[in-house]
């Protein structure tokens, strides 16, 4: 098993999308990329923290490449946009990849590199070593399938969710 720890705003979409994909084996929310020890929520929302929204997205190589994965990533969200997603604001918001020694460094290194071509350029995705993960509250894991109908999940995270689903559609867990 491989993991991964991505940011791309907030983390309710990243886990929603991750979730949909055949070899994902776990994804867990949560914050890591700051100066707090075991931040919560309300703590990381007021930005002085460090820490990003992240998720920690553990895979099964052998059923989906890592290069999917982190496409995948580069696909769900806008790393164009410096310490946002849409109308969230705030360094918790950055798109950032966090590695775990130097092979995953490069990996990164190469899904950046892929995705500049894809996005013309203007990419200010982060490349930072891992530190501290810390799991969010527990009402972060797994929110879009606790609250479907819920505002956020249904303009942000569902089109999003649709977007992968139809992308990467041979990556998709059969319903």
């Amino acid at each position: 098993m491989t993991t991964f720890v991505l940011a791309g705003g907030c983390f309710w979409c990243l886990d929603a999308v991750y979730r949909t994909l055949e070899g994902v084996q776990d994804v867990v929310s949560g914050y890591t990329g700051g100066v707090t020890d075991s931040p919560s929520y309300e703590l990381v929302c007021t930005g002085t923290t460090g820490h990003a929204e992240a998720v920690a997205v553990t895979f099964d190589e052998e059923q989906i490449p890592a290069e999917v994965i982190l496409d995948v990533f580069f696909t769900l969200h806008d790393p164009r946009q410096l310490n946002r997603q849409g109308a969230d604001v705030g360094t918790q918001y950055r798109s950032a990849m966090f590695f775990d020694g130097d092979e995953q460094k490069a990996l990164f290194e190469a899904a950046r590199e892929r995705a500049s071509e894809i996005w013309d350029g203007g990419i200010v995705t982060t490349i930072e070593p891992l530190g501290a993960f810390y799991r969010a509250e527990e009402y972060h894991q797994d929110f879009f399938a606790k609250n479907p109908g819920q505002g956020y999940c249904m303009a942000v995270a569902l089109p999003k969710v649709n977007k992968i689903r139809k992308a990467y559609s041979r990556y998709i867990v059969a319903s």
